[in-house]
């Protein structure tokens, strides 16, 4: 019963950790706009986002991202069998990559507070798409488990990958289109 105590606390905190992750990126690109308006307008916006950037992540981001590793140790220690299946290898590897990208996240974040980040929002956009690749290749993983599907899986990421990249230029022209700046 504990297992599934835990799994039921893993799935919620994933949610709430990939909720961060998603909205994180997209604050940075409202904020790294922002610096397109008057120095006085770009000073109260840069100090608002700098208060929202920082409750997202201290509030909800990051402790879910720790009750999310913690549930899944916990569930782990209670089925170590899972540790022998080859699936669970890959999903801790794209786990770690989730990891990476969160804390990479952060150094932007304090980057942007300190107004050091020099990403434009285009770069952003992309990096907003990382988490989103990740979540997929692990949910697929997760519940293919097989070698074959799992290989459908990730030609459906790539495929996936072309899409939101051919969508992110389209966005950039249509801003283009009408007269807004873009980078």
């Amino acid at each position: 019963m504990l297992y599934l105590y835990a799994k039921a606390i893993h799935i919620i905190f994933v949610v709430c950790w990939m909720a961060g992750l998603f909205y994180m990126p997209r604050l940075f690109i409202y904020h790294t706009e922002a610096k397109s308006k008057s120095p006085v307008e770009y000073q109260v916006l840069h100090k608002q986002f700098t208060i929202m950037e920082n409750r997202l992540w201290w509030v909800i981001t990051t402790p879910a991202m720790y009750i999310t590793v913690v549930s899944a140790l916990l569930m782990l220690y209670i089925n170590p069998g899972l540790l022998s299946m080859g699936w669970m290898h890959i999903k801790l590897t794209f786990v770690a990559g989730l990891i990476a990208y969160h804390f990479i996240s952060q150094q932007m974040m304090f980057k942007l507070r300190d107004e050091k980040l020099t990403w434009t929002s285009n770069k952003l956009r992309m990096w907003n798409e990382v988490s989103t690749l990740i979540l997929f290749a692990i949910v697929f993983l997760v519940v293919l488990k097989s070698s074959l599907n799992w290989i459908f899986g990730v030609m459906g990421l790539l495929g996936l990958s072309i899409l939101l990249m051919i969508l992110i230029k389209l966005y950039k022209k249509y801003r283009k289109a009408k007269g807004e700046k873009v980078d």
